[in-house]
């Protein structure tokens, strides 16, 4: 069975996307003026989409991680036991 776990710590967040060779990105096209956009977690050896994606610095990443109020929501290892690059950004709980 596999888990999941959450949280806002942005070493944790960030050691967790670079032990899986994953980059702080946004999605093309998705921001509104002062707005960057939608943000992910890149992995661009498991992707053909690469165009979608725009990398961004982690301070510019985690401000706007910050401002939206979200947490990171994520897994370690599959139910296989194999590691997991599944994640998603929710809100905050209060």
């Amino acid at each position: 069975m596999s888990t999941s776990n959450q949280t806002h710590d942005h070493q944790k967040i960030k050691e967790w996307a670079e032990d899986r060779g994953g980059v702080p990105a946004k999605i093309k096209g998705t921001g509104k003026d002062e707005d960057d956009g939608v943000l992910r977690i890149h992995f661009p050896k498991n992707s053909d989409n690469d165009d979608r994606f725009e990398e961004v610095e982690w301070d510019d990443f985690f401000a706007n991680f910050e401002e939206n109020k979200l947490d990171f929501l994520y897994q370690d290892k599959k139910a296989d036991g194999e590691t997991s690059t599944f994640h998603k950004f929710v809100q905050r709980a209060k």
